[in-house]
Formats: structure tokens, C-alpha cells, sequence
């Protein structure tokens, strides 16, 4: 049996953990039976924004004459992109598995690893036979995978989830989507904006509940450019008649449960089911250690990412904080710091920004004014559209919008960003919170260039600075709640 300093399961993010490990001279050991990356790289978030940004293109070509630009497309060579793309993401990943195989004190393990006992794992190797190795040290990183939801008929379908819709040789004619959060979302977007005639079924009232009422509402009514909604409804059965297939959906109340009105039936050449993630750590064994999870499969860790073993730690999706890569990755510092330090270095998500991909993109931080004034917390809010700029009036954004949301001393609680570039705007906020006094003044003091879409930002923010001279631009229409 083969024994090492710190062993990481799985080669995301975690895999960091390991490489920074053996740049201190310790023997370190990776265990992925999949490509190197974890599922952002080859079946997630990179290849998903590469198709979106095609469909992004065609949108931009469809509404040039808004514009004053006569185009024509011509066509879309569908499996040329996928297959592009998909050269592009596993190339990455072959990268990645070539610098662990080079690295001395990494011993890369392809295969699914299972626990032992606490600190000892079995691997059943990819090609064939099994392992054991041993470590003080095992950091647990296995990412998610999609779920099935629990619909009549939906095992006897070929359906699609989001693993493999990223690669398809044709693009659906006919598309039911189940599922209303983001990956729905961004999804029914790409095949709606390619032409598909796309159908969406989510059982809350508006697509990406989770996000800021405000938020949810303006992606529900973008989506309806590209796709046919039926938010509100719960997806029931599923059946399958040659190249077809049916879903049968109810409407629901506001907690999923079935309401009175009528039915309806669905009927698509394609069905992909995009309604939500589950952790992996039903692969791992974990009863035959002391690693507690919760009632959803998510490992429990302490303040630190520690888990109930000493020794053991976790990061990524398993932990379900966060379920984002650059949240892995920064949770991967985390777990960098404390092993190899010896710190207490605490994970705060306060300042954790997120982005859907969109048409309007949308970009947020913080807390939502739900969850504000689900807590009794006392908030001020500002919000104005993307006229408040120059480029946001050149740009057209009717729709855009930056909403902040402050405590009464100017503590940044939440900000909320819809339109052009929102994933990018976002920033500067996440930085006032994360490194900057955490104030809005730390926002609207600065001076910031003109004419660009970040005096939206500068816009809103300086509704509520306390600064008694404002310079905020003339032409803003902006409404402070």
C-alpha cells in the first residue's frame, strides 16, 4: 500500500491543494476516474459560456437593424461549434493532466476512490484492478453531478441533462427544459436564441428564485424572447413514442405542491432536464469513516473546511455552499492555508459574487432584500437603470438595472446587477466589500471613467453615499427606494 502526505479525491479544484502540497516537498496523490479540471472545465461553466457567447453572436445579428445595421445570418454550423468547443475544454484538461503527470511528488490515480477507514482509500483504476493508499491527509473534492428529479416515466426517457447537451452533433428543432434555476435558464437561452423552439418548465413562479426579486422577474421576462414559459408548473410524467417525447405538467403552489388548474402536455424531439446538482459523495463510502453529511449529501465541515475526522477536509460542491468554481477554487486557498500552514483561516462567503449568462446577463453579491427583510434587517436601497450612463443609453439596455442594498451606516449588504457586462461591474463592488471599507462610499468615492457602463454602478451607489457633494452624472434617471 502506497502512503503519502496528503491525498486529494478528485482533480478540480482540489487538485491545487495537492500541486502547492508537493511545491512544499510532500508526496501528494490525486484520484479522478474523469478529465482533470472537475466539471467546470469539460461539462460546465466554460463550455457552456462558449456556447452562449454563439448565441449571444446570433442575437447581435437578428437585432442589427434596431441598430441602424442591415445583416443577414445566413446559417448556424451547429456541430462545428460543439465540436470546436469541445476540442477547445478537453484540450485544457489534457493540459492539466500532463502537468500533474510531470510534477515528482504527485502521483496522479485514474479511478473512483472509495474510503476504508478514515485515512485509507481503494481505488478501482479505470484500467482495470484496484489500489489502496494511505494518507494523515485527504481532502475530499468530488464534485456534483446533475439530478433527477422525481418524475413518473422520466427513468424509461432518453433524455439530455447538462452534462451532455454541451456537445450535441444537431440542435434540437423542439426542446423541453425541466428545471428553473440557473442552468435552465442559461440553457433554454442558448437553444432559444439558435432557433430551437424551446419549452420551460419551473415549478416556482419565476425563473432563478433564489436571485432578488427584482432580478428573477427581468430574467423571466427576457427568457420569454426565446422560450416558452410555464413557470409555476411541476413537472409530473414523462413518456417517450418513437422520436418524441411528452411532458405532462401541473401547476404548483408556491412550494412545489400540486394546485387545481388544468394540466398541460408538453411534446419535443429533445428533453433535457436541468434541475439542479447533486453532490458525489454516495461514491465515497462514507460510512466507513467518522465524515458527517447533511440530509441532501452535503459533507459538513467547520469554519475552516474541516470535516468531523481530523485530517480530513473537503471543498467544492460536496460542501454546497457556494456551488460555483471560483468559489472551489477560493475555498481551495482555504484548505491550501490551514493544512500546510497550520492557520485558522476561516471561509467567510459574505463577499461571494455569482453570474448567469443570460440575455440580461446577470451579476450579484450579497444578500437579497428577500432575505433582508426575511431577517428584520433594517436596509436602504437604490436602484437605477443603464440610462444612468452614456454607454448604457447607446447601448439601448432598456432593461438594465443596478439595484444596491446598505445599511442604514452605509455597510454594503447586497448588490444586484442586470444587463451588458453585469459579470464584469460586479467586481468593483465585490472588491469595496472583500478588501475595501465595505461601504458604499468605498463605490462612489473613486473616481470612475466616463463614458463607460461602470458609472451605472457609480450611479447607484452614490444614491446612498454620505458624501455631501456628488458627482455623479446629470443625465441619470435614478429611483432610490
Amino acid at each position: 500500500m502506497n502512503e503519502f502526505d496528503i491525498v486529494v479525491i478528485g482533480g478540480g479544484s482540489g487538485s491545487q491543494v495537492a500541486t502547492a502540497a508537493a511545491d512544499e516537498g510532500l508526496e501528494a496523490a490525486v484520484v479522478e476516474p474523469g478529465p482533470l479540471g472537475g466539471a467546470c472545465i469539460t461539462r460546465g461553466c466554460v463550455p457552456s459560456k462558449a456556447l452562449i457567447h454563439r448565441a449571444d453572436v446570433v442575437d447581435e445579428i437578428r437585432r442589427a437593424e434596431e441598430f441602424g445595421v442591415e445583416a443577414d445570418l445566413e446559417g448556424i454550423s451547429y456541430a462545428e461549434i460543439t465540436s470546436s468547443i469541445h476540442d477547445t475544454v478537453y484540450g485544457k484538461a489534457d493540459r492539466q493532466e500532463q502537468s500533474l503527470e510531470a510534477d515528482e511528488h504527485v502521483t496522479l490515480y485514474r479511478g473512483e476512490g472509495r474510503f476504508v477507514d478514515d485515512h485509507e482509500l481503494e481505488i478501482d483504476l479505470d484500467d482495470g484492478g484496484s489500489q489502496r493508499i494511505r494518507a494523515d491527509t485527504v481532502v475530499i473534492a468530488v464534485g456534483g453531478r446533475p439530478m433527477t428529479p422525481p418524475v413518473d416515466g422520466l427513468e424509461d426517457v432518453d433524455f439530455h441533462t447538462s452534462d451532455d447537451a454541451l456537445f450535441l452533433d444537431e440542435r434540437p428543432d423542439e426542446l423541453v427544459v425541466i428545471g428553473g434555476g440557473y442552468i435552465a435558464a442559461e440553457l433554454g437561452y442558448f437553444f432559444g436564441a439558435l432557433g430551437a423552439d424551446v419549452s420551460i418548465v419551473g415549478r416556482s413562479d419565476r425563473l432563478v428564485p433564489r436571485e432578488d426579486d427584482d432580478v428573477s422577474a427581468t430574467v423571466t421576462d427576457g427568457l420569454e424572447r426565446y422560450c416558452e414559459l410555464y413557470t409555476g408548473y411541476e413537472a409530473v410524467e414523462a413518456s417517450e413514442d418513437g422520436d418524441r417525447v411528452t411532458v405532462t405538467a401541473e401547476p404548483a403552489d408556491g412550494d412545489g405542491e400540486e394546485g387545481d388548474d388544468e394540466a398541460v402536455e408538453l411534446e419535443a424531439d429533445e428533453l433535457l432536464v436541468a434541475a439542479g446538482r447533486q453532490p458525489n459523495t454516495d461514491t465515497l463510502d462514507l460510512e466507513n469513516t467518522g465524515v458527517k453529511t447533511d440530509e441532501k449529501g452535503h459533507v459538513e465541515t467547520d469554519e475552516f473546511l474541516e470535516t468531523s475526522v481530523d485530517g480530513i477536509w473537503a471543498l467544492g460542491d460536496v460542501v454546497g455552499e457556494e456551488p460555483y468554481k471560483h468559489a472551489a477554487d477560493y475555498e481551495a486557498k482555504i484548505v491550501t492555508t490551514n493544512v500546510l500552514d497550520t492557520v485558522n483561516r476561516a471561509v467567510d462567503y459574505e463577499a461571494m459574487p455569482h453570474a448567469i449568462f443570460t440575455s440580461p446577463q446577470v451579476a450579484s453579491v450579497g444578500r437579497t432584500a428577500a432575505e433582508l427583510e426575511e431577517d428584520g434587517r433594517e436596509y436602504e436601497s437604490a436602484r437605477v437603470g443603464y440610462d444612468a450612463a452614456p454607454l448604457g443609453l447607446i447601448l439601448e439596455a432598456d432593461e438594465g438595472f443596478v439595484k444596491v442594498l446598505a445599511a442604514p451606516d452605509g455597510e454594503i449588504l447586497g448588490c444586484h446587477i442586470v444587463g451588458p457586462q453585469a459579470s464584469t461591474l460586479i467586481q468593483e463592488v465585490v472588491v469595496a466589500m472583500d478588501s475595501g471599507d465595505g461601504t458604499v462610499d468605498a463605490v462612489a468615492n473613486p473616481v470612475h471613467v466616463h463614458p463607460a457602463l461602470s458609472e451605472v454602478v457609480y450611479a447607484a451607489f452614490d444614491e446612498l453615499s454620505s458624501s455631501p457633494y456628488s458627482t455623479a452624472p446629470d443625465w441619470r434617471d435614478a429611483s432610490v427606494e
